[in-house]
């Protein structure tokens, strides 16, 4: 099921936390976001996490800034 998050917050932890998958977590997906702690030191989860990011720059927000994911 879609969750509603904040675009700024989700982008953020994407771009820069991504390689620990705390946008997952963040997103309510826990099981992603340990897979992504579990593989971290591969830095695979860094570049899937930027591309997340970059991804949902440019996914579109409603009026208060939040998207579903």
């Amino acid at each position: 099921m879609p969750r509603k998050v904040n675009k700024v917050i989700y982008v953020l932890l994407a771009l820069f936390l991504g390689e620990f998958g705390l946008h997952k977590f963040y997103a309510g997906k826990t099981g992603t976001g340990i897979l992504y702690l579990v593989f971290c030191w591969t830095f695979i989860p860094g570049f899937i996490g930027v591309i997340e990011g970059i991804l949902a720059i440019l996914k579109p927000s409603d009026k208060d800034g939040n998207f579903y994911i």
